[in-house]
């Protein structure tokens, strides 16, 4: 399996020196083998979400705990092969000891299928909070647990690019927080993406993509779209990624199948931006024309049914309020 993206070493210091160790290292190309996917040619079940956990947050009857337990129990249940964390995983400047005494109280039993992606700010800012990629591996004091991907992989750094097989399908984990730290960086990991999606197409995969900073989204009073993000979304385009998901904007929002000029169009990218794991929700400010469908009012998770076939069906579940969203797009 391509991009296993082995880890240097620990990396510390200045925003700049940590992603061009982290990138190096991705463009290297060295590689490990996963354990094999449960029916690697059938259906792909996968849970989504990202901005989990408030500041301090604890209780089990809160959004937060009410979307952890869900998620948990599907895990424990065998009922998904994987729960893709979208970013934002604790507010808001959290270390160690946050992971250990509020995420994992509450979402800790996701772990033995997470697959997580880093945002900027609260999940990882150099210098500030840099703690995650150690909850991650299992080495804050208090929660040896180790997250799904690393314990395929060892240690992956908190801006550390990897890309993962599920049956027929191929997704990559990209760190927004290249765009923010090292803009010369997440210029050059849309090589490394080229790279990467090419050999997938190669294979026959279907392609999927998780960043935490959305592009095809509705403005809030918080945030935009990520411009910056530009380059990614052309390569994404490139290779007629089928979905990508993302966080940031706390509400909910899917896309029609849209390219890199914002158009709908067959074989564009249906954009899932699935951010409310818990945090506070907020209103829409702008109404772009490819966004099919969106709402602020309900905390919840995506479930995703990949097929081997290239066609998917989806199901947000609420567990805090009434919107709901489901649909089936055919293969290509």
């Amino acid at each position: 399996m391509r991009s296993a993206l082995p880890r240097p070493g620990r990396v510390r210091g200045t925003a700049a020196g940590a992603a061009a160790v982290l990138l190096a290292a991705s463009l290297a190309g060295c590689s490990t083998e996963d354990p094999p996917a449960p029916n690697p040619q059938g259906d792909v079940r996968i849970a989504a979400v990202g901005d989990m956990n408030g500041v301090r947050t604890s209780r089990r009857d809160s959004p937060s705990g009410r979307n952890g337990a869900a998620i948990s129990e599907l895990v424990q249940n065998n009922e998904i092969d994987a729960f893709l964390g979208l970013g934002d995983f604790q507010y808001a400047e959290p270390r160690c000891d946050d992971y250990v005494k509020y995420w994992t109280k509450l979402w800790g039993g996701t772990k033995g299928k997470l697959y997580w992606v880093s945002s900027p700010n609260h999940d990882w800012k150099p210098g500030r909070n840099e703690d995650l990629d150690d909850f991650m591996n299992g080495q804050c004091p208090g929660a040896p647990d180790k997250a799904a991907i690393n314990q395929q992989r060892g240690f992956i750094g908190n801006a550390q690019p990897y890309s993962k097989d599920f049956g027929k399908w191929h997704f990559v984990f990209l760190s927004s927080a290249y765009w923010t730290y090292d803009p010369g960086e997440a210029w050059a990991l849309a090589g490394w993406l080229d790279k990467d999606l090419t050999a997938a197409q190669a294979e026959g995969k279907y392609l999927a993509v998780v960043y935490h900073e959305p592009y095809f989204t509705s403005d809030t009073d918080q945030h935009g779209r990520a411009t910056e993000h530009k380059p990614w979304i052309d390569v994404m385009w490139k290779h007629r990624v089928r979905l990508t998901l993302s966080g940031s904007q706390h509400n909910y929002e899917r896309s029609c199948p849209v390219d890199n000029a914002d158009q709908c169009v067959g074989d564009g990218m249906t954009a899932f931006q699935v951010s409310t794991g818990g945090i506070g929700l907020r209103p829409f400010t702008s109404n772009p024309p490819y966004i099919e469908k969106r709402f602020s009012d309900t905390h919840g998770f995506l479930r995703l049914t990949l097929h081997p076939d290239g066609s998917f069906d989806w199901n947000f579940v609420p567990t805090s309020g009434t919107s709901t969203d489901s649909g089936t797009r055919p293969g290509p």
